[in-house]
């Protein structure tokens, strides 16, 4: 019992120093990326992704959160459309670390957020309003195939949302049918991040997250709700191979 509460206290302490880390960080970065304006997009993302590479290695220096990424000899030579499971808010900071410059497609409302929005607002995102139906898909296709053209990758999270582990959401199909409008493959990627750093939880436990690509999947002659199922299911046959890894990593 003594064991478990000085383990959990350890837990709690360094989830506080890491807190501290990203409270000092972020009003820096923030304005870090508004004075990075005058810059091309590729030399914006750079500056205001150190702020992520920096709270990454802190989770790992200060919480013993590691990862390990499978899969990467899958990457393409030109950019792809990431489509990913979402559990925590580590992969919106890990992706930038992982894979090539790229622009996420996310709820405009997050732009909204004091400090943090303004750092994502001048890393060029996708920003939509989810409830306005055809006119968000008219939008990623015409911004989504702007970025693409401009050599950045598109990361996608379908459920639109963090899931818990062992949850799974609705997967929406805007992923799959940019792919069939700008004919640019999909990337799958599961992982297990919320057994460590779960959603909305000020604690963030050791050990180490599994990150799974999957080789790219090409939606020449399929349709988007086909090319959505596959998707779907490699995602969700690989969430059941690693679910539960994590803390024992």
């Amino acid at each position: 019992m003594r064991s478990r509460r000085a383990c959990l206290a350890l837990v709690v302490v360094r989830s506080t120093l890491l807190a501290l880390v990203q409270i000092i960080l972020t009003p820096i970065f923030a304005v870090a990326a508004l004075l990075s304006f005058p810059f091309d997009a590729l030399t914006r993302y750079r500056i205001i992704t150190l702020w992520s590479r920096l709270v990454i290695a802190a989770a790992k220096s200060i919480c013993g959160v590691r990862y390990r990424v499978e899969g990467l000899q899958h990457l393409p030579a030109t950019p792809a459309i990431i489509v990913s499971k979402h559990q925590s808010a580590w992969e919106t900071l890990a992706f930038q670390v992982i894979f090539p410059p790229q622009v996420w497609v996310l709820k405009k409302h997050l732009l909204r957020i004091p400090f943090f929005g303004w750092g994502l607002a001048m890393m060029n995102p996708i920003a939509i309003d989810r409830g306005s139906g055809m006119r968000a898909l008219r939008q990623t296709r015409e911004q989504g195939s702007q970025r693409l053209r401009d050599g950045f990758w598109i990361v996608i999270f379908p459920e639109g949302t963090r899931v818990a582990p062992g949850d799974k959401a609705k997967y929406q199909m805007g992923g799959a049918w940019l792919a069939v409008e700008t004919e640019t493959p999909l990337l799958p990627v599961a992982l297990n991040s919320g057994e460590l750093w779960g959603k909305r939880a000020f604690l963030k436990y050791p050990g180490e997250i599994t990150v799974r690509i999957g080789a790219p999947i090409a939606p020449e002659g399929l349709k988007p709700g086909a090319l959505n199922r596959r998707i779907e299911d490699w995602i969700e046959s690989e969430m059941r191979t690693i679910a539960g890894t994590a803390r024992s990593g």
